[in-house]
């Protein structure tokens, strides 16, 4: 049984909202958006239409902010309507009643399970029978609740061991070893976990306990990270749900707080699968791992509703359908989990600078002048990325092909090009020239003031640093004798590298280019060099 359109009016944040899926809607449902967009407020109209399919939000003290109008009859607001195996459409206004299933279970149509749930202990000490679980009576009552499980589900899973022993007539040992193994499929696809063993309330050990791959060691429910129990009380639930909820709708509420994006994956892949196939499993979610199967593992059984930010669900009618499955698509779903991560996943700004533009084998840059870039402005900006493209010419041609991908992808992303004073093969470029070449060129392009990058790196300043750190000597009055201010400037002072050595009382062999990289490592906010770097990148002057 499959829902396949619900139409919601002056229920919680809807005027009158439609959600359309069409002829064959998918067993997952997800709905998709920013906390506050309305997902849950679905969730909450189901539940208002459950049980007997006229009742209020059960056991809720504060009604009014569910209904926008006096009139609290759910039937009258809400309408779902429901697809079965066969094709045959009900609804909740009257025609469920024609339909077995729903005649004949109307407390198991719905199961739910909001997202606040604080299982932190588990150890009882008095067995007792519990309700039945096909008369869905604990839990949480609303999105709004608190939603604790895991006590009367492990009372059941007792019952369910002690089901197993007397109907096979096997040892407890051997029953207790087949229900274990049972449940333990799902929890170790998700965990690097399982069940060891059921306890003994007898004991005074009425509680799980777990071990790792690992270890031997053996550690009780309450030794759990939030996370595991997070993914230990969904799993035992559903496993113990799935006799009698074959035709169930599931409304899971953000169940993937606590866990990380890896483990979020993998649960709603079992989800699905401790879910049969007559069931229909709606999901209010803005996971990554949840979305990420919904786009690969899942999506060939799965429907997205994009609750986008724009929308007037207040004031106006709305009608939602699914979304399409195509790329643009979900780069707006995963927008919407991502928020401003992506930022923090990809840079601010990319700078393509003259240097190597092949990678290292491990995708570490190789370009000397990114590097050293990087090195000196990585902590005052560090949304701020070098990369090596290559020769002058180069860098024209890929910033701009950089600039008609990436800015497509990442709009907000800025591509500047950083330029030698040399780019004039060899030929003197002067001040002038280089404002000349500015002014006329589009905002992205910035030149250095000096020849290339080893004339900063061989200021003086930066040379003194490297000896009074290195405990060398630094001979000033040679390296005065050798580079004026204008050689600093306008001279090819990479050539003069054995000088540098001998001036910096280096007497071995030592390689050229990691000498400078480390000598960028040098560089800090308050140096002149840096400053002038600072002023030509940044401030384009």
């Amino acid at each position: 049984m499959k829902i396949s359109k619900v139409k919601i009016k002056d229920f919680k944040r809807f005027k009158d909202l439609t959600l359309d899926l069409g002829n064959t809607p998918a067993k997952i449902i997800a709905l998709v958006g920013t906390n506050g967009c309305g997902k849950s407020s679905v969730l909450d109209a189901f539940i208002a239409c459950g049980k007997n399919y006229g009742g209020r939000i059960r056991d809720f003290n504060t009604p009014e902010i569910f209904y926008r109008t006096d009139n609290k009859n759910a039937y009258q607001l809400i309408s779902i309507e429901y697809i079965d195996n066969n094709g045959n459409i009900f609804d909740n206004n009257g025609l469920y009643a024609n339909h077995n299933f729903y005649k004949n279970n109307k407390e198991v149509v719905f199961s739910f399970r909001s997202p606040y749930r604080y299982n932190t202990e588990l150890n009882i000490t008095v067995t007792k029978a519990t309700e039945p679980i096909e008369k869905n009576s604990d839990g949480a009552s609303c999105s709004l609740d608190l939603d604790s499980k895991i006590e009367n589900n492990y009372r059941r899973l007792l019952g369910f061991y002690s089901r197993v022993r007397d109907k096979e007539d096997i040892k407890p040992s051997e029953a207790r070893s087949k229900v274990l193994s049972m449940l333990n499929e799902s929890i170790k696809r998700c965990l690097d976990l399982e069940i060891n063993d059921l306890g003994s309330v007898e004991d005074n050990n009425g509680t799980l306990m777990f071990k790792k791959s690992d270890s031997e060691l053996c550690f009780s429910f309450n030794s759990l990270s939030a996370g595991e129990k997070e993914v230990v009380d969904i799993l035992l639930d559903l496993f113990l749900r799935k006799e009698k909820y074959k035709n169930s709708i599931f409304l899971l509420d953000e169940p993937e707080l606590h866990i990380n994006t890896a483990v979020q994956r993998k649960l709603i892949i079992e989800i699905d699968k401790l879910i049969g196939d007559g069931g229909q499993i709606w999901i209010a979610t803005h996971s990554i791992g949840f979305l990420r199967a919904f786009q690969e593992e899942l999506s060939g059984k799965c429907q997205v509703i994009h609750f986008e930010n724009n929308m007037r669900f207040a004031s106006e009618t709305i009608t939602l359908t699914p979304v399409a499955n195509n790329r643009t698509t979900w780069k707006s779903i995963f927008g919407t989990a991502l928020d401003d991560l992506t930022g923090l996943i990809a840079p601010n700004r990319i700078i393509y600078c003259e240097g190597r533009d092949e990678p290292r084998q491990d995708g570490s840059e190789r370009g000397l002048d990114a590097q050293v870039l990087n090195n000196i402005f990585n902590t005052e900006y560090p949304d701020t990325v070098f990369v090596s493209s290559g020769g002058n010419t180069e860098l024209d041609q890929r910033s701009s092909i950089a600039l008609a991908i990436l800015g497509k992808v990442f709009p907000d992303m800025e591509i500047w090009v950083f330029k030698d004073r040399d780019m004039a093969s060899g030929k003197l470029v002067s001040e002038s020239d280089r404002k000349e070449y500015l002014n006329n060129q589009d905002k992205r392009f910035r030149v250095m003031k000096r020849w290339e990058i080893e004339n900063y790196l061989f200021d003086k300043e930066v040379l003194r640093k490297y000896c009074m750190e290195n405990q060398k000597a630094f001979d000033e009055i040679k390296y005065d004798a050798n580079f004026t201010s204008k050689d600093l400037i306008d001279s090819d002072v990479k050539s003069q590298f054995s000088l540098i050595k001998s001036i910096c009382s280096i007497p071995t062999h030592i390689n050229s280019e990691n000498f400078k990289i480390n000598l960028s490592k040098l560089v800090t906010p308050d140096m002149n060099i840096y400053q002038e770097l600072e002023s030509c990148i940044f401030d384009r002057k």
